[in-house]
């Protein structure tokens, strides 16, 4: 039985996921979340709580600008999702600045550090 709640929980995610990108991009009008785009969403078991990941354009005013944004048009995003799915409860939206990107680039660069010391020589095979 577990794994049938999470199997779903999957897949209302992924719905969530494409529903709340498509409203974001035709239906909000404010300037702070354009350019928005949603990365990841997951589900507590009971469906009751969506946690939605999100990058921007400008991710250096997050914090500042778009984050603010999300907060304000959660209301209108809950409606409107709850229009296009069918659901007995619409889930609550919980917005995330996805840092995934930076976490895989700042992992590359130091692995990339770790090739260009000084003093490291390639092995080259003796003939």
């Amino acid at each position: 039985m577990a794994k049938t709640n999470v199997s779903r929980a999957t897949r209302v995610a992924d719905q969530i996921r494409m529903e709340v990108a498509e409203i974001l991009s035709r239906k909000t009008k404010d300037p702070r979340i354009q350019f928005v785009t949603v990365t990841a969403v997951t589900m507590t078991a009971d469906l009751k709580i969506a946690r939605v990941y999100v990058t921007a354009l400008d991710q250096d005013h997050f914090d500042q600008v778009t984050g603010p944004g999300l907060k304000s048009a959660v209301g209108f995003i809950r409606t409107e999702l709850g229009r296009r799915l069918n659901l007995r409860y619409t889930p609550e939206l919980v917005f995330f600045r996805d840092t995934s990107a930076e976490y895989g680039n700042r992992i590359e660069k130091l692995l990339d550090s770790l090739h260009d010391e000084p003093g490291e020589t390639e092995a080259t095979p003796h003939s």
